[in-house]
């Protein structure tokens, strides 16, 4: 009895050294512990690779780091954008680096002179702004919870599933830190740094026009709850003028393929390069919503089931989703903004996605729903989270590079 009362004694100290950190160190703490978690994954990976893997016999982290997109941001970073669009031999718009934003190869590129190299400073990029993710995901979740809940949700967030993606050469950490500073400043009516934020997370990677309709949505909400909430003029205008902005950005990039190539086109041709992956020989136009109603039928007729099967489940999964956003008690305690953001970026991903393999690595924006996961205080029903976190986490490193050699392992 005298040990058990010891060893409660001894939690409570723990527990209470703990919180008594700052936040930042907190944080750090986890981010930096997720981080061996994940370079061991990327280590046994590493191991893994064969001669059937895109990335051959024992590539090393680094070479496995800057793999797939990470390619094409490092070639964009050197060579810039081409003012000739390449061409297939069928005559077809080639992949080419106008589907990749500029902000973070070029950022990675200047940063990578204090290191000697892209691929350093593509790293370095990534896991600082993976860290300060972190760190502004529970500061905005702690304006839902408490200290636990907010704290849990970044464990969540920084081992989860996708968190390869903080120590590779891609522009999600990136774009989510400009992501969760910008749903932040929302949720404090904080809008001036706002018209900085918008412009540099368009430029980061799609996705702005999401934030788009976020906005306008959140405009509509805030309208109807002007009498429980006021809602002064202020807010309106910042509000409209912000939507408008997001909606500018979004539609600018294809504005600036088109001037530098010639082709009113480009960028929406150079998207769809890569959605003929799928569908050999498909030369349809770009048709909002289309995406998901052709990778419904492809996917469940590879699977040998009718295409109209697929249609069936996307309508189901859709109006579970709907569902969710509504009615789940943790989710609605999130509040609206995040439940807003959230059931805007699924819309804008319907409107303009092929659903393939990649579809996991799109989710990753809708990661502040980690907090609505941590809000049970069941200490098994956490520990369990955590456990699915880095079992998924191993799973899809290991298809995504240390096999990666197929259709549906592209990350």
């Amino acid at each position: 009895m005298a040990e058990l009362s010891a060893a409660r004694r001894a939690g409570d100290a723990l527990r209470r050294g703990w919180t008594a950190l700052p936040v930042s160190v907190r944080v750090l703490i986890v981010y930096v512990l997720a981080r061996v978690v994940t370079t061991l994954f990327f280590a046994a990976a590493d191991a893994a690779s064969g001669p059937s893997s895109r990335f051959g016999v024992n590539p090393g982290i680094a070479g496995l780091a800057t793999g797939w997109d990470g390619q094409w941001y490092w070639y964009t970073a050197l060579n810039g954008y081409p003012s000739e669009l390449p061409r297939t031999d069928d005559g077809l718009v080639a992949e080419n680096p106008w589907a990749f934003m500029p902000v973070y190869a070029y950022l990675s590129h200047v940063i990578g002179f204090a290191f000697g190299s892209w691929p350093a400073g593509a790293i370095a990029v990534s896991l600082t702004a993976g860290y300060l993710a972190c760190l502004v995901l529970y500061r905005m979740l702690r304006l839902r919870g408490d200290d636990a809940m907010a704290m849990w949700a970044v464990v969540f967030f920084a081992a989860g599933p996708l968190a390869a993606l903080f120590q590779v050469a891609y522009a999600e950490s990136l774009f989510l830190l400009f992501l969760f500073l910008a749903l932040w400043l929302v949720m404090r009516r904080r809008f001036a740094w706002l018209y900085v934020l918008v412009p540099i997370m368009g430029f980061t990677r799609p996705g702005v026009l999401a934030f788009s309709l976020f906005l306008a949505l959140y405009g509509i909400a805030r309208w109807f709850a002007r009498k429980r909430h006021p809602l002064p003029v202020r807010e309106i205008m910042h509000i409209v003028a912000l939507g408008l902005l997001a909606a500018v950005v979004g539609f600018s990039w294809q504005v600036i393929a088109a001037v530098v190539t010639g082709d009113p086109m480009a960028y929406l041709a150079t998207e769809l390069a890569w959605r003929r992956n799928w569908l050999p020989g498909w030369d349809g136009a770009f048709v909002p919503f289309d995406g998901f109603v052709l990778g419904a039928d492809f996917w469940f007729s590879t699977w040998g089931l009718p295409g109209w099967v697929g249609v069936v489940a996307l309508v189901v999964i859709v109006a579970g989703v709907a569902a969710v956003l509504l009615f789940e008690p943790h989710v609605k305690r999130l509040g609206v903004e995040l439940r807003l953001w959230t059931a805007s970026y699924l819309v804008y991903l319907l409107a303009v996605f092929f659903p393939q393999s990649s579809l996991f690595r799109l989710l990753v924006p809708l990661s502040p729903l980690w907090g609505a996961v941590a809000m049970p205080r069941s200490p098994w029903w956490r520990s369990g989270v955590l456990a699915v976190c880095l079992l998924a986490q191993w799973w899809w490193i290991y298809n995504m590079y240390a096999l990666g050699n197929t259709y549906w392992q592209i990350p």
